[in-house]
């Protein structure tokens, strides 16, 4: 079914005028990325989300400090 590299190029063609010159690298790098996290979903290679401390005893709030006003003249 594909073996001429005239069906390569017309598909190429068809591709080009569907999506545009633009927006060619913005779909690759989407089918990259996902091509990716499926690969590493099948590795089982989940990412684990970064763990933050958090303190056992968060600081106890503190009254607003005091606004010094001065009174203009």
């Amino acid at each position: 079914m594909w073996d001429s590299p005239m069906h390569l190029l017309i598909i190429a063609v068809v591709i080009l005028v569907l999506f545009g010159g633009r927006k060619i690298p913005e779909v690759m790098k989407g089918l990259g990325q996902g091509v990716r996290e499926f690969k590493e979903g099948m590795r089982g290679d989940q990412p684990q989300p970064p763990q933050t401390s958090q303190p056992a005893n968060p600081p106890a709030a503190q009254p607003p400090a005091a606004v010094a006003t001065e009174e203009k003249k």
